[in-house]
C-alpha cells in the first residue's frame, strides 16, 4: 500500500459520558495544550450515560481556540442529512472553521428502531448513506435552491445555506465492501476504528477504496484515512495498542507508510487527559519526525 504523503494528524475521542464530564473537558484541553488537531465525539443518542453529541461538540468548539472538532461518526438514522448539514455549516461558522463531518449507516438498528428511528436492513442503510452524502453537499452549495429525489431522502427546492466557514470533509465510519466502494467514490475521509477493524484488517480495506476512487477518476489521496485507537501508553491489556510509547510509535509510523493511514485518534482506556498528555508529548512528535524522514528518504 502505497504512503500518499498527506499531512499527518493527531487527536483524542473522549468519553461522552454526562457524569464524566470533567473529564471530558479536561482530556479536550490535554489535546488542544498539546498541539493535537482533532476531537472526535462518538453519537449514539439512544445512549442514555451520553450527553447529545452536537451539544457536547459545540461546547468543546466554545470553550477551545485552535483543535477541530468531529462526529465520530454522526448517527444517520435519527439525524435527518439536510439538518445535519445546516447544523454542521453553523458550527463551523462559529468555530471559524474547525469542524469536520463524520458520518456513519447506524450499526445498532434495534436501538435506533426504539427511539423512532428507521428499521434498514443493511443494504438500505448503506443507500441512505450514499444518499446521504449528495444531500449534505447540495445543502452546502451557494445556490438559490436545490432538489434531491433518492430513495430515502428528498429536497424539494430547498434554500440552502448558511455556507461552511471552509470545505468541510466528510468522512465515512464503515467498513463493509460496499461502503467502502462509496467512501472511495464519494467521501473525503475514512474513519475505521481499531476496535472492530484492528491494524491487519486495514490494508484489504484500503485497497477497496483506492480500487473504487480510481475507477471513479479520483485520487485516492483524497481520501484521508482517520484511525480511532483504543488502548493504553505502557498498558499491558488486550488490543492492538497496548506497551511502550515506542512500539506506539513504530506502529502508528508503519501504518503511515505502508497503509496510508494519515490521522490517528487516540480513546485512551484508562487514564484520561494523563495518557493524552503522553499520547501528545511521547507519540505524535515522534511518528511526525519518523515519517518525515521515512518520506525524504524516497
Amino acid at each position: 500500500m502505497p504512503d500518499y504523503g498527506n499531512p499527518l494528524r493527531f487527536g483524542v475521542f473522549p468519553a461522552p459520558d454526562a457524569d464524566r464530564l470533567d473529564e471530558t473537558m479536561a482530556t479536550v484541553r490535554a489535546a488542544e495544550h498539546g498541539g493535537l488537531d482533532l476531537v472526535g465525539i462518538q453519537d449514539h443518542p439512544y445512549q442514555r450515560r451520553h450527553l447529545d453529541a452536537w451539544a457536547l461538540m459545540a461546547t468543546i468548539l466554545a470553550r477551545t481556540e485552535r483543535v477541530s472538532v468531529f462526529p465520530d461518526v454522526a448517527n444517520l438514522p435519527l439525524r435527518p442529512p439536510a439538518v445535519m448539514a445546516e447544523t454542521a455549516a453553523s458550527l463551523d461558522v462559529l468555530s471559524g472553521g474547525r469542524f469536520e463531518l463524520g458520518l456513519g449507516a447506524g450499526a445498532f438498528r434495534q436501538a435506533v428502531s426504539a427511539m423512532g428511528g428507521p428499521s434498514r436492513t443493511p443494504p438500505e442503510a448503506a443507500g441512505a448513506l450514499e444518499e446521504a452524502v449528495e444531500v449534505i453537499r447540495l445543502m452546502w452549495w451557494q445556490r438559490s435552491s436545490v432538489r434531491y429525489d433518492g430513495r430515502h431522502y428528498r429536497l424539494a427546492g430547498v434554500k440552502p445555506g448558511p455556507p461552511p466557514a471552509h470545505d468541510i470533509g466528510i468522512w465515512l465510519g464503515v467498513g463493509g465492501p460496499r461502503m467502502l466502494a462509496a467512501a472511495g467514490r464519494l467521501a473525503d475521509g475514512w474513519v475505521p476504528s481499531s476496535a472492530y477493524f484492528p491494524p491487519e484488517k486495514l490494508p484489504a480495506m484500503a485497497e477497496r477504496i483506492d480500487a473504487a476512487a480510481r475507477e471513479a477518476g479520483r485520487d485516492p489521496a483524497a481520501v484521508r484515512r482517520i484511525y480511532n485507537v483504543m488502548g493504553t501508553v505502557d498498558g499491558s491489556g488486550a488490543g492492538s495498542f497496548q506497551g511502550p510509547a515506542h512500539a506506539w510509535v513504530e506502529e502508528f509510523t508503519r501504518l503511515a507508510v505502508e497503509v496510508g493511514m494519515d490521522t490517528f485518534v487516540f480513546a485512551p482506556d484508562q487514564g484520561g487527559a494523563a495518557q493524552v498528555e503522553r499520547f501528545a508529548a511521547e507519540i505524535a512528535p515522534a511518528v511526525r519526525g519518523e515519517v518525515a524522514r521515512l518520506r525524504g528518504s524516497g
